[in-house]
């Protein structure tokens, strides 16, 4: 059983070849299970729009700018979180997603903490994201650390917006 105190979150993954597959598996899967989500029938990776294929073949090119974050599990990527270069003095997560095998046990919270963490580092005042309305569970967790609802700068239906000040 993994234990809280056994995940690991990493900022730029990549040193170790199995971060980087692992990573691209955790994309992967968040970008499917969306698309699924969404009503859209996606059969596999090569099926997703270009600019999703882009960060699973290639996260490191695709994330250049930004702080990924990867929790593992001994040297089993459970989770990643990207934190995108500030603008304004803002920056956006994204592509929070832990592995199902291993929710419940902390690695979402972890990989939200760190993220905070580094954005207060980085002299970042505020942190943003979007989630869609029918992950409730996202959503409840994101206003467990502090993020609140907000207007929404993205016009796809059924995305809800929210902002923490770090």
């Amino acid at each position: 059983m993994t234990e809280r105190r056994e995940i690991t979150v990493v900022h730029r993954p990549g040193h170790d070849p199995g971060d980087e597959a692992g990573l691209a598996r955790l994309l992967a899967d968040y970008h499917l299970r969306t698309e699924a989500e969404k009503g859209q029938v996606v059969t596999g990776v090569e099926g997703l729009p270009d600019r999703y294929r882009a960060e699973i073949t290639d996260p490191r090119t695709a994330f250049a700018a930004d702080a990924v974050l990867l929790a593992t599990s001994g040297r089993t990527a459970v989770g990643c979180l990207v934190v995108t270069a500030p603008v304004d003095d803002c920056s956006e997560i994204k592509r929070l997603w832990t592995d199902p095998a291993h929710r419940g046990r902390g690695v979402a919270s972890r990989l939200i903490d760190a993220a905070v963490a580094h954005a207060a580092e980085n002299g970042v005042s505020t942190l943003r994201l979007s989630v869609w309305r029918w992950r409730t569970g996202a959503v409840a967790l994101y206003e467990r650390f502090g993020f609140t609802v907000t207007e929404s700068w993205d016009a796809r239906d059924q995305l809800v917006c929210m902002r923490r000040v770090v």
